[in-house]
């Protein structure tokens, strides 16, 4: 068995940093659907910016919004304005073909990219 990359949203740019929150990530309904993620996915997210990298677990934001929220002590790493890669595996025994998608500024799905 081995983990492997299922899910990707490439280049978010994070809205809202909120260390009040109890904790996770909040995404667009609309990117989780793209990509498959579910609510309380674990997810690791990737800072382009600072470097900065953690894991933690997805909640469902408002559809079309474009929300990418870093909540709670994630939100003292990651902060808004960064832009963000955000991950989802898999444990299996057999090779996945991962959904990959490129969003712009302002969170719009611009289309699915090959992984690689």
């Amino acid at each position: 068995m081995r983990w492997v990359l299922r899910s990707k949203i490439h280049k978010a740019t994070v809205t809202e940093a909120n260390v009040n929150y109890i904790g996770s990530i909040t995404i667009d309904e609309d990117l989780l659907e793209r990509v498959g993620l579910w609510p309380g996915e674990k997810v690791l997210v990737v800072s382009n910016t600072s470097g900065a990298r953690l894991e933690t677990y997805v909640i469902t934001g408002e559809r079309g919004s474009g929300v990418i929220c870093l909540n709670g002590a994630a939100a003292h790493l990651i902060k808004a304005g960064e832009e963000v890669i955000i991950m989802g595996f898999e444990l299996t025994d057999e090779p996945l073909q991962p959904k990959v998608i490129l969003v712009d500024r302002q969170n719009r799905f611009v289309r699915y990219l090959q992984s690689g």
